[in-house]
């Protein structure tokens, strides 16, 4: 099973970019799906951007345009790209991962991931 930290956000201002990086550790990282959430204060946590095993991506209505997910198996390690950042992207960011599985999954939904990191803040200044 793979451990997960998460490294990359800070403070930044509207319109900046940052770049957050999620080290895995363990065996067959590339067997898992990985996705990003994020909980703002006061919000339930919601979905960021998903790549699955076979590198398929899914992203949230509210970044598509703006954020990137990729992976680099060699590293062990996904990344979010966030550009054009703006206050509402303020939460703490986790990364979690999902063991590939033979039966049909909802990838948006974080039930479906049983490991996660311990997350990063990204704070967006107007």
């Amino acid at each position: 099973q793979v451990q997960l930290v998460e490294s990359g956000g800070g403070l930044v201002q509207a319109g900046d970019s940052l770049r957050l990086s999620c080290a895995a550790s363990g065996r067959a990282f590339s067997s898992y799906s990985m996705g990003w959430f994020r909980q703002a204060p006061g919000k339930e946590r919601e979905f960021v951007a998903t790549i699955t095993w076979s590198s398929a991506t899914y992203l949230a209505d509210s970044v598509k345009g703006r954020f990137t997910i990729s992976r680099d198996n060699a590293k062990n390690t996904v990344y979010l790209q966030m550009n054009v950042l703006k206050p509402e992207d303020t939460a703490v960011y986790y990364c979690a991962a999902r063991q590939y599985g033979s039966r049909s999954w909802n990838p948006i939904w974080g039930g479906e991931y049983g490991i996660w990191g311990q997350g990063t803040q990204v704070t967006v200044s107007s």
